[in-house]
């Protein structure tokens, strides 16, 4: 074989992405087809979700309804991928296998990407815990996610205080 192995991408029905990986690795396991089918991926990212001031890491699919596999496009590569339970073709003009280029997987494996969700908004009250300030309501005027940060502006002593505070140390206030 002297064509090398190029990326492409799956369609598949939402929610299925993990069991059409899984199938199509047993099927390369059981008929020997590790030289076609070199790599099966469900690409995903790691998320930091924040609620009521505990952080949780998730992960989620990049792509749902997309999986990546990396292989040589023959009849019997093409058969496997494509009689799959729960795939429905290839993303590519008339249903084609398009390969990715060299750009595509540089940025889709390239990159770790984290990112952080949080339940609250700018104007939403929240209210401060873990810090000197427990208790504290303040208005929420500025989300910095790269920075895991909150701008608030608290009513102190009759004043309005502006204030940063990381992410985890602030409850959304349920009206």
């Amino acid at each position: 074989m002297s064509e090398a192995a190029k990326w492409y991408v799956i369609h598949t029905y939402s929610g299925y992405e993990n069991k059409v990986a899984q199938n199509i690795e047993k099927v390369v396991e059981n008929r020997k087809l590790h030289d076609l089918i070199q790599e099966v991926r469900v690409p995903t990212e790691t998320a930091t979700e924040i609620a009521d001031g505990k952080e949780k890491d998730v992960e989620r699919k990049t792509f749902p309804g997309y999986v990546l596999v990396k292989m040589i496009v023959t009849d019997d590569s093409w058969y496997v991928v494509r009689n799959t339970r729960g795939c429905t073709g290839f993303v590519g003009p008339a249903s084609e296998p398009t390969p990715l280029s060299e750009e595509e997987v540089q940025k889709l494996f390239g990159i770790d990407v984290s990112t952080v969700t949080v339940n609250f908004k700018v104007g939403d009250r929240v209210q401060i815990s873990g810090t000197a300030m427990d208790g504290f309501i303040g208005i929420v005027q500025n989300i910095n996610l790269e920075d895991r940060t909150v701008d608030l502006l608290v009513s102190m002593f009759g004043r309005e205080t502006p204030t940063t505070l990381p992410i985890s140390q602030v409850i959304l206030v349920e009206d």
